[in-house]
């Protein structure tokens, strides 16, 4: 059960960090090279749009196994680092529930309406969310492999 634990954790993390990098560093910069915000930013919503309810499943994944694994330590005797991480889980959870909640039906909207502005200045707003939480998720990977000893 440990190991089933650690895997779905893991495949969370991976899901989750990977995907904010690929979207921040990769996607995002090529199609604003390339695609006027008319062609932009509908590709970006619709991408969005199936990467956040990817994102949901991982969290669930994340938060569901790590907290198994607490309880079954016990959180009294789990290492700091799995509170530190705990923490930090908690806080780009809630980054995400704004991104998904209010940031991106704002997106789906000024596309919807064709105004532009507005949905630039969502999308900014998510892409400004998802830069900390993607700084936090790799400050809580680099817990995750070094404790507090870095």
């Amino acid at each position: 059960m440990r190991a089933t634990l650690l895997f779905l954790h893991l495949a969370g993390v991976i899901v989750w960090v990977g995907g904010m990098f690929f979207a921040h560093f990769c996607l995002r910069p090529v199609a604003a090279e390339q695609l006027p915000l008319p062609q932009r930013l509908p590709l970006l919503a619709g991408v969005l749009g199936r990467f956040f309810k990817v994102v949901a499943v991982a969290i669930a994944l994340i938060l569901l196994s790590g907290i198994a694994r607490l309880l079954n330590v016990g959180f009294a005797a789990a290492p700091l680092s799995w509170h530190l991480m705990l923490s930090s889980g908690l806080v780009m959870t809630a980054i995400f529930a704004i991104i998904s909640l209010r940031d991106y039906p704002r997106l789906r909207a000024g596309v919807a309406a064709q105004d532009w502005p507005a949905a630039g200045a969502a999308m900014n707003a998510i892409r400004q969310r998802v830069a900390i939480n993607l700084a936090l998720g790799v400050a809580t990977v680099a817990i995750a492999c070094f404790g507090l000893g870095f």
